[in-house]
């Protein structure tokens, strides 16, 4: 299946990058893209031993959520320093000061999940300047000629940020995964052990969660959203995607995106080694979430769940 149909890609299919300016030097698989996400992006980053992943960077509004998939490096953090490893969760949260992730001995692999934010900003073309919010800034290209990043120029020619002797300790926005508390849930054709490590690292505006379906069963109940954008990423085992009228074989390094407002539902089921896999989603209060198979309705920003008695489908003409 070519990356992107139906919203699936695969590590091994997405497009890839390799960015080597300097001290930040790290391969980036672009996922998201690869999947057709709207809304969300999902980069794979692979940091060799002594490299950093990005300038160190601070958004203005995006929280930035990172798994570490294997290796062991530094998470900086507006001078700080924390270890982190394999099954750890890290968020970034908006305004909270410059961060950047730095692999040490071995390659550190992560996903970097995050909402996309277009701010609007008004550029004057003649005389090199913009208007960003409420600030007038002087403009320079977004890329070289190369297509290299500004921001990665001139980093690289400012060298590594200074590490601190040893590494603090590790702030409540890492979390490791065996130290988040499981949630199970068991039904007839659902049974699944969930645990929300973004909640647990402190993310607000965004969530991931690590879930693991029982060989044979469901993960949830088929459904789609109105507002909220999801995007799978399958770590072990395999099992079968479940869209729409169709169904996907899945194995590890999947990544299925599914965008809101499709009206396609979509659940997962395991197969004969059960299933793990993140999911990712924003979160918005004013998400409806239906179920076709039982006819229900979801209002998530109220908790209130209600079935419809009687179903039209509106064929988008007066």
């Amino acid at each position: 299946m070519p990356a992107g149909a139906n919203g699936i890609t695969h590590f091994d299919e997405a497009p890839d990058r390799v960015r080597e300016h300097g001290h930040i030097r790290a391969r980036w698989t672009f996922l998201g893209e690869g999947a057709g996400s709207v809304g969300v992006g999902l980069r794979r980053i692979r940091i060799p031993a002594g490299g950093w992943s990005t300038p160190v960077h601070e958004h203005g509004r995006e929280e930035e959520i990172f798994y570490v998939l294997a290796g062991t490096g530094l998470a900086w953090h507006a001078g700080r320093t924390a270890p982190v490893g394999p099954d750890d969760c890290i968020v970034f949260l908006a305004r909270t000061g410059g961060h950047t992730l730095h692999a040490q001995s071995e390659e550190l692999d992560v996903l970097a999940f995050g909402p996309r934010v277009q701010d609007e900003s008004l550029a004057f073309a003649r005389i090199g300047a913009s208007i960003v919010g409420s600030r007038f800034v002087d403009t320079v290209p977004a890329a070289s000629p190369e297509r290299i990043p500004t921001q990665f120029i001139r980093e690289a020619a400012l060298g590594p940020p200074e590490l601190p002797p040893d590494p603090g300790p590790r702030p409540r926005t890492i979390v490791s995964l065996a130290d988040v508390e499981p949630r199970t849930v068991e039904r007839p054709r659902i049974a699944r052990t969930r645990r929300n490590v973004g909640l647990a690292a402190g993310s607000r505006a965004t969530g991931l969660q690590h879930v693991d379906v029982v060989p044979g069963m469901l993960s949830a109940p088929l459904h789609c959203h109105s507002l909220e954008e999801e995007l799978f990423v399958v770590l072990a085992g395999g099992g079968t995607l479940l869209l729409g009228d169709d169904e996907f074989e899945m194995r590890p390094g999947h990544v299925v995106s599914r965008p809101a407002g499709t009206g396609v539902a979509h659940a997962f089921r395991a197969g004969p080694e059960g299933l793990r896999y993140l999911a990712y989603g924003t979160r918005e209060p004013a998400d409806i979430c239906y179920y076709p198979t039982s006819n229900k309705i979801n209002f998530g920003g109220v908790r209130v769940i209600g079935r419809i008695e009687r179903l039209d489908y509106w064929d988008g003409e007066d």
